[in-house]
This record gives structure tokens, sequence and C-alpha cells, in this order.
């Protein structure tokens, strides 16, 4: 039977990647979705569907990232995961057992805001971080770290530079075809979380997909989608793994803290205008 009552548990991950594979979905990282974009091959996935684009931000508690990695591994699932550069995100035993796993590591980058808006030093760091992680894995994707409290917002760093001189054929906010492809996020520890988001959201195709009853708040919402072939095609999937956890006690801190998060960032964004 269905739990309904807890979300965001590695249970509840678990029923959801059965359920896609189970309705038709296949899997594949990002760096695969840019390589089979850039070859345009009639022949590729990416031609065909449906599938699922899943993508990791380890902003915090790395070890929760190595367990939805077992998850996917012993599922027969490759996914993409992002590290940030700080302590409760970089943990090199945690990255490596990761990439032996089979899965994509990349940049969750947020050098702007660390240079406080210093292109010219935030490309520094950025380029010295990327020759970093690819110790671990030869990166070729990277994801912007949405750093909501921050004032910069970490993709203006590619007004001035371009990473494709650095070996880089991806990064989502950029190239992936939004049109093409639906986006399915857990910011805000919730399926709909564009309403608090600050960053991490696609704000041009976001009316679109309500208008068209895209909207799903618990993950029980998408499984009954995919179950009743109501869910889209070709979906980016995106999951903050420090958010999901099968500790009660680690769940309730969770869910406490973003609650508190949510209500900043509602602040942040009536601030802003946004």
């Amino acid at each position: 039977m269905r739990n309904t009552l807890m979300d965001f548990t590695l249970r509840k991950y678990k029923e959801l990647l059965i359920c896609l594979l189970e309705n038709g979905y296949k899997f594949i990282t990002f760096e695969q979705y840019c390589a089979q974009k850039l070859a345009s091959s009639p022949n590729s996935l990416i031609a065909s569907s449906p599938y699922i684009i899943l993508r990791h931000d380890v902003d915090l508690k790395a070890a929760n990232s190595l367990a939805t990695a077992q998850i996917e591994q012993a599922l027969g699932i490759k996914a993409s995961y992002y590290f940030r550069v700080v302590p409760e995100s970089n943990q090199p035993d945690i990255i490596r057992l990761i990439a032996e796993l089979g899965h994509e590591v990349g940049y969750h980058y947020e050098d702007m805001a660390i240079a406080d808006g210093d292109a010219q030093k935030a490309y520094a760091h950025f380029q010295k971080q990327l020759q970093y992680f690819r110790s671990f894995y030869p990166v070729r994707t990277i994801c912007m770290h949405g750093a909501p409290t921050s004032k910069w917002d970490g993709k203006a760093l590619w007004k001035q530079y371009d990473y494709h001189t650095l070996g880089i054929i991806g990064e989502p906010y950029f190239d992936v075809d939004f049109s093409q492809v639906f986006y399915l996020t857990d910011t805000g520890r919730c399926w709909d979380g564009y309403k608090v988001s600050v960053r991490d959201k696609i704000p041009v195709y976001q009316d679109q997909w309500i208008s068209q009853g895209l909207v799903y708040h618990t993950t029980d919402d998408i499984i009954r989608a995919a179950e009743q072939g109501s869910l889209p095609p070709r979906i980016m999937i995106t999951t903050h793994p420090q958010r999901w956890t099968d500790n009660r006690l680690a769940w309730v801190k969770e869910i406490m803290i973003q609650n508190v998060k949510n209500i900043v960032k509602r602040l942040i964004i009536k601030t802003k205008g946004h």
C-alpha cells in the first residue's frame, strides 16, 4: 500500500523511479542529453520518447546523495550529480563513490557569489574548481547553484565568458530545450515550488505548463500522472538529496527548516519584484 503521509523519503523516491520505469521512461544523464543533442542523430534516445534527464543538486548533506545514487544504480539508472565547493557538499570520498557507481559528476557553481560579483575573479575561481572536480570525473556539464540569499546570479558569469572553451557542453539553464522538455524540481520541498524559487525555475514556460494543468505538488501526484499517462514524455527532474531521508528525526528537521526557508524566499521574491 502506498504511504501518502510521508513524502520525500528514500522509499518514496524509489517508488517514483520504479513507477517511471514501469511506464516506459528511459533515464539519461544531462551529459548524455547534451551529447545526443549535439550529434543531432535521428536514432538517438532524445529523438524518441519518453525520457527523463535525472539531475541532483547536492547543496548539503552529501551522504544523502550517496543513498539516492545507490538506489538508482540498483535499478540500472544513471543520473547527474552536481557538487558545490562548500564542505557540506564537497565530500571527496562520496563524490568518488558516486562516480564509481557510474553516475555523472559535475560542478554546481556559485562563483559570482563567492567573488562578490567580480567576474574576473569568479572565472578564475570557476576554472580552479572545474579542474578539481575533473580529478573525480571528466566533467563536461555544469549547473548553477541558485544561492537565493545572494544578490549575484551565477549565470551572469557567462555574459563575459564562454564555458564551451573549457570543454563544457552543457548548462541546464542554457542548453535544455524547455519548449520540448518539461521541468520538475523539488525546490521548496514540493514539486510546485516555483512560487518560492528565486532562480531555480523556467519563467518563460512556467505559465504555459500551468495553463496545461502540468502542476504537481507531491511525489504521489507525479506517480499518479505517470500511471494515468498524463505526464509529459520528456522531462528534466531535479532533486536536492538533502531533502530525501528515511530517518524520521532528520525528516522532521528538514521540513521545519524548509518551511522557514520558503518564508525567507517569499520575502526575497517580493522585495525583488519577481
